[in-house]
């Protein structure tokens, strides 16, 4: 079991203030610091100072950090062209000494594309596009230096890249994928992922998910035990039952609230959060938790 501490920083959270936490999260012992790609707040929280991008960020703490593993959860296809994010991912791997994870998906937070004139296709247009890219960023890794990477695809066309700069990590980055699509992004991940990632869910869905992944695996001649599986939840700790109810979300709580998040969060050290986390080979924690 790893222990990955993720921000959400659209919530409202600066640079500095994500440096302070990954350079905490790093003496602590955890092993990796992840952050969202978003560029709006959700909810009732006002955002401020506004969004940070995350591979602008990533950039400066590959310099400020030693040991800890950096990525995302995911980078949204929609907000980038796959060349430029490959050059991107590759320049901060090894700014950071090979520490990068990608974790990329197909975007779906509409209200941020528009608020920051981002096209927005349909559902089946952006997986598509999505599913393009992740043939052109791990193309364009793989491809030994002093050859040419070509693509032809519905959306993007490649043609005679050289394929640099290269990352640290060879032949390329471990790649992320996540989501509980019960289709595609099983499909996907089989193909592209090195990990699997189930966002905030139960332990039945997300027992669910993962066993579609490993069926599509199996259905694509890949070991399952070589995906890792991981999961996204909000643990919360405490040195008493009042302690742990009042940081859930740092605010006070009605008891039945209180109660029905302690059923579906871990939290403290029952039992039943244990078994919430086993088996599953990393948990992404929430750096507010």
């Amino acid at each position: 079991m790893q222990l990955r501490i993720f921000t959400e920083p659209q919530q409202g959270a600066s640079y500095d203030t994500l440096l302070v936490v990954a350079k905490a999260a790093e003496e602590l012992g955890f092993d990796a610091f992840f952050r969202s790609d978003h560029y709006l707040r959700m909810g009732s929280v006002s955002g401020l100072p506004g969004p940070t991008d995350a591979w602008v960020t990533l950039a400066g703490l590959a310099r400020e950090t030693s040991r800890i593993r950096l990525g995302t959860l995911m980078t949204a296809a929609t907000f980038r062209h796959p060349g430029s994010t490959a050059i991107s991912v590759a320049q901060v791997d090894q700014m950071s000494g090979g520490r990068v994870e990608f974790g990329f998906g197909a975007g779906w937070y509409a209200a941020e594309h528009e608020a920051y004139a981002i096209p927005f296709p349909e559902l089946g247009e952006r997986f598509e596009r999505f599913e393009e890219q992740l043939a052109i960023i791990t193309g364009l890794w793989e491809t030994p230096e002093g050859e040419a990477f070509s693509f032809g695809g519905t959306h993007y066309t490649v043609t005679d890249s050289p394929g640099l700069p290269k990352p640290a990590q060879r032949p390329r980055p471990p790649v992320l994928i996540g989501g509980t699509g019960q289709r595609r992004t099983p499909r996907l991940a089989a193909r592209y992922a090195d990990e699997y990632n189930v966002p905030f869910t139960g332990v039945p869905e997300t027992a669910a998910a993962f066993g579609r992944v490993r069926d599509a695996c199996s259905a694509a001649g890949r070991a399952a035990s070589s995906m890792t599986y991981s999961a996204a939840q909000v643990v919360c700790c405490g040195r008493s039952r009042a302690e742990l109810d009042r940081r859930r979300l740092h605010r006070p709580e009605p008891g039945r609230a209180a109660r029905r998040r302690r059923r579906r969060h871990p939290g403290g050290g029952r039992r039943e959060d244990r078994d919430v986390c086993r088996d599953r080979g990393a948990a992404h924690v929430p750096a507010g938790a």
